[in-house]
């Protein structure tokens, strides 16, 4: 593949964000292309969330220029960015424990009956939204998941980020941003949400996955964007770079010339 014929599907040009005296972005550029994955890494303090919450619509840039398909964006709100195709799953992964799966999974966007039900006394079409609940799961190959209807504070870690991930996928045309998705879970269920992000790739979606797990970030990456205070440091594959390679960019030990950077999607 060559960048000539590929337009990024999103894309962060000298992206600056500032708390105050603190300065978490520093002129911060990103580029993700159709149907990859591509994990952001960096140490604490290196700008990877606060780049993820600008495309996620939950901060707005100081200066810069963010591009969904080429086309020049502003969000305002986590609800534009949602417009424009771009779900995230936070690590708070922001689920109701008290409601169901299939109400997790409409959480805000919740379909009303048709007719006079549903326009006046606003009443929830709670069948189809199991039935089409039960469909994003098997689309997404996700069989752990039995009972739509089972409370998700009754899930394991590993089930409460599958619907988290799901709720993402059913509704994110273009970008799923995953935020430490493996964080506080154990090796199996690890193991099933490094599937799962396999799988999303492999539906022609584009996924963004911010880890601090190299072994994981290398099992499942197409590309490797490194982070470190506030800009881009370095992009580098599985292939191009170890795990040593990339652990002494974040660190600043070791420097990798633009040229040499895997700017370009390489699948």
């Amino acid at each position: 593949m060559t960048t000539a014929t590929i337009t990024p599907v999103l894309q962060g040009h000298d992206l600056v964000k500032t708390f105050g005296r603190v300065v978490a972005l520093d002129g911060a550029n990103l580029e993700l292309y159709p149907g990859e994955v591509l994990a952001v890494v960096g140490d604490n303090g290196a700008g990877k969330s606060s780049l993820i919450k600008c495309f996620a619509g939950a901060h707005t840039p100081d200066a810069g220029e963010l591009f969904v398909m080429g086309e020049r964006v502003e969000f305002k709100s986590t609800n534009e960015a949602r417009r424009h195709g771009v779900e995230t799953v936070f690590q708070t992964l922001a689920v109701s424990p008290a409601l169901d799966i299939a109400s997790n999974l409409y959480l805000g966007r919740e379909q009303r009956k048709p007719g006079f039900m549903g326009k006046v006394f606003r009443t929830l079409d709670k069948k189809k939204m199991r039935q089409d609940s039960a469909q994003h799961l098997k689309d997404l190959g996700i069989s752990t998941l039995q009972n739509i209807t089972q409370a998700v504070e009754t899930l394991s870690g590993g089930q409460r980020q599958a619907v988290a991930v799901a709720r993402a996928a059913a509704f994110g045309s273009q970008v799923i941003i995953l935020d430490e998705p493996t964080a506080a879970l154990g090796v199996n269920e690890s193991a099933r949400v490094l599937r799962m992000i396999q799988d999303l790739r492999d539906r022609g979606l584009s996924v963004v996955l911010i880890s601090h797990n190299m072994p994981q970030v290398f099992e499942v990456a197409d590309r490797i964007h490194v982070a470190r205070l506030g800009k881009r440091a370095a992009v580098v594959t599985p292939q191009s770079a170890s795990m040593n390679d990339v652990v002494a960019i974040m660190t600043g030990a070791m420097t990798v010339p633009v040229e040499e950077q895997q700017l370009t999607p390489v699948r």
